[in-house]
């Protein structure tokens, strides 16, 4: 299996241009393509991680990638998938976001190499004049061609600014401009299905520019969704992002094993490089022994590895496996800071009452239902079952003397901050 027909069989493949002629030029040698990121928020997320892997599977087999960071594209927005007018970010903003984005994707791709190579369009976009736009670059794109975008068609109704309604020609010239430099020689631009207007019109203004022999190639990933229809990548907590601080390695990990089973074979083709054989294999254990969860458990192992590391991934593991047995000081104060990030917490100095913790922070009622409760056998402290009411929470038996995990039943958990 070629590359192509392995992205295929994986479900990457959404739109392609001139397959037969990539085909062939895939044979002949070393292509180099390249895929944007534009720095719209501090930290790429799980959806960018697709485009990633995938630069990822042609650069495994021997071809040459190339990690666009939009410092320029980011200042103006694509319109692409949108709604409604994105807000401008200050140009400071923009710079940082693209210097941080520019720090992630060196987790994952080898920038010190000749193979792969991180850009910023910044570079080259904010040398270009008004003058130099419209004459150099306007003269080559029709505008009846462009309102025919998607991109642009379906903001028509309710309104598009010039400066997103401009945003292709920019991502066009950064194609150009790649194709162009002796160094890159970029023949292949890839991006989600949202980016099909980009990159057919980017393609066109270098056979207008170079000659309409010059050869280039596109692909288009799927949007990916939810089996019900929803959007991927959120929970009720937000956005799952690559960046450890915003989204802990526990909290990916226990995004990925709650996969539901009629999505988690379609995420392991898109997110691993897992074979065809031990994705088949997984997905006979999806129909047969489903109460096991092996392939959403293989699914985080192969994620959160890839993003965070193993020793993360382990990380992530022993949380979950101390939450559920229930054997809370088996934890670091680390640990517990990651797999109780979401919970309801509040902040005590000093030795508190049990009784009074448990109504401060909204375990119980009032005083009364607390007392109920510990009589019960319902409450526990860091793990144990407490049932005296004169228990004193302090910081001195405060796991690595930070936290106190106080948990009503078998599910409600709370934390209190020394």
């Amino acid at each position: 299996m070629n590359l192509l027909q392995e992205l295929k069989w994986r479900g990457l493949i959404y739109d392609i241009i001139n397959e037969e002629e990539l085909a062939k030029r895939l044979e002949e040698g070393p292509i180099t393509l390249y895929c944007g990121f534009d720095p719209t928020a501090d930290s790429l997320h799980i959806g960018s991680l697709l485009p990633i892997i995938t630069l990822l599977r042609f650069y495994k087999a021997g071809h040459n990638i190339i990690a666009l960071t939009g410092g320029g594209t980011g200042l103006i927005g694509d319109p692409s998938g949108k709604k409604a007018e994105r807000v401008l970010n200050p140009f400071e903003t923009v710079q940082k976001w693209s210097s941080l984005f520019k720090k992630q994707l060196s987790r994952f791709f080898d920038f010190d190499n000749k193979r792969a190579f991180c850009v910023d369009n910044f570079e080259w976009l904010s040398k270009i004049t008004v003058i130099d736009l419209l004459r150099d670059y306007g003269k080559h794109f029709s505008v009846n061609f462009m309102l025919g975008k998607e991109s642009v068609r379906s903001r028509l109704e309710d309104g598009i600014s010039y400066s997103e309604f401009s945003y292709m020609i920019l991502q066009s010239i950064d194609f150009l401009t790649m194709y162009q430099d002796p160094v890159l020689k970029c023949e292949m631009q890839i991006g989600g299905q949202d980016q099909w207007g980009n990159i057919t019109l980017g393609m066109d203004l270098i056979r207008r520019v170079v000659g309409s022999d010059a050869k280039v190639y596109g692909l288009t990933m799927p949007l990916i969704t939810k089996a019900d229809g929803t959007k991927f990548g959120k929970t009720e907590s937000g956005t799952i992002w690559l960046d450890a601080n915003k989204t802990t390695p526990y909290e990916m990990y226990q995004f990925f094993i709650n996969v539901a089973d009629d999505d988690v074979i379609k995420l392991l083709k898109y997110y691993t490089f897992l074979t065809q054989d031990e994705i088949n294999a997984l997905e006979g254990k999806v129909k047969t022994e489903p109460h096991l969860r092996e392939a959403q458990k293989v699914l985080a192992r192969e994620v959160v590895t890839f993003v965070h590391g193993r020793e993360a991934y382990e990380q992530a593991v022993k949380i979950s496996e101390a939450l559920f047995s229930g054997n809370i000081k088996e934890l670091s104060a680390e640990e517990i800071a990651q797999g109780f990030k979401d919970v309801p917490s509040v902040e005590i100095e000093g030795d508190i009452n049990i009784v009074d913790v448990l109504v401060m922070v909204n375990a119980a009622s009032s005083k009364r239902q607390a007392r109920e409760f510990l009589t019960n056998g319902a409450i526990s402290i860091n793990g144990e079952v407490v049932k005296d009411f004169d228990f004193v929470i302090s910081k001195e038996n405060a796991i690595g003397n930070q936290f106190t995990v106080v948990k009503r039943g078998r599910k409600n958990y709370y934390l209190i901050k020394h």
